[in-house]
């Protein structure tokens, strides 16, 4: 067989996949380029790797066998590359990260200090929710994510850099506004504006209700900060949300942090990736400077132990 790197990797691709449109939008290709491939690569093996059963494709069982090559091929691969990386000692070339909508009031901050450090590198940053990073991370697609409610898994190693507070926010209107203090059961009265059921933000609110034994419907999911930051200055509802991502509205007046029973929360932004992956030296390198330059750079005091 005349097989290639090109055709192996748009065949994993639309096996993990399942779909030839979702690995084309990957692979930054157009969908016919991806079939033509996959037809010279089921030339090469006589047999056909895919089959459509109503609109959905499986692999056949030759399909089944090509990936497990095919995955020991890219591997080794990969393999090789960080190996020759690492000889010529140079940090340059791809840095693939996944990271929470939240982490982006400060992810591309940490990046922009560390690219002019390294103009070499080349980073591909996606801002996407938590369930679809935790399914990359799952897959291995990335060097690794950023998120700050890690999945309960043995098999992933978690490096924390940056605090996380969560604060229950309002406008400066409201009448909690001008407290001292708020009990967490004055809020079991207010309407809230959430985040999609899931998300780490949300996870934290609902443990801290069901410790308290309380509980609140949300008035409103929305699915992005920057929406329910819009949706709590127009007094729909309170919010739970990191701080982090209020300093603009904060500082224009848009926006207070009222002073509730149980908060803040401090939690932590983690860096993620499976246990025993084989970080590039970019990779590594970008990884070390989070977990030392973040707190200095982003000018936030470190959590007390």
């Amino acid at each position: 067989m005349h097989l290639t790197l090109q055709q192996l990797k748009l065949f994993e691709s639309v096996y993990r996949n399942g779909s030839y449109t979702r690995a084309a939008k990957e692979l930054y290709l157009t969908q016919p380029a991806v079939s033509i491939q996959l037809k010279r690569l089921e030339a090469q093996v006589e047999l056909p790797l895919f089959e459509v059963v109503g609109k959905k494709i499986f692999p056949t069982a030759a399909g089944k066998a090509v990936y497990g090559a095919c995955v020991d091929i890219l591997a080794r691969v990969d393999d090789l590359a960080l190996s020759v990386e690492e000889l010529k000692g140079e940090v340059k070339g791809p840095l693939e990260l996944s990271v929470v909508t939240t982490a982006k009031y400060f992810m591309p901050r940490l990046l922009g200090h560390f690219l002019q450090d390294y103009p070499d590198v080349e980073p591909r940053l996606r801002f996407t929710n938590r369930a679809r990073v935790v399914e990359r991370l799952m897959n291995n697609e990335d060097d690794f994510v950023v998120m700050g409610q890690t999945p309960d898994d043995k098999n992933l190693e978690t490096h924390p850099f940056l605090e996380n507070i969560l604060g229950v926010v309002a406008p400066p209107d409201h009448p909690l506004a001008g407290r001292k203090k708020v009990r967490l059961q004055d809020l079991a009265k207010e309407r809230f504006i959430e985040r999609e059921a899931g998300s780490g933000t949300r996870l934290v609110f609902d443990a801290l209700l069901e410790k308290n034994g309380l509980r609140i419907e949300p008035y409103m999911e929305l699915d992005s900060s920057e929406a329910i930051k819009q949706a709590v200055m127009a007094g729909l509802g309170l919010a739970v949300l990191s701080l982090h991502s209020l300093h603009l509205e904060q500082a224009a007046g848009k926006l207070v942090v009222l002073n509730v029973t149980g908060f803040p929360i401090k939690r932590r932004w983690y860096a993620v990736h499976l246990k025993g992956k084989r970080l590039s030296l970019v990779a590594k390198t970008f990884l070390d400077y989070i977990l030392t330059e973040s707190h200095q750079l982003l000018d936030i005091p470190q959590a007390s132990s």
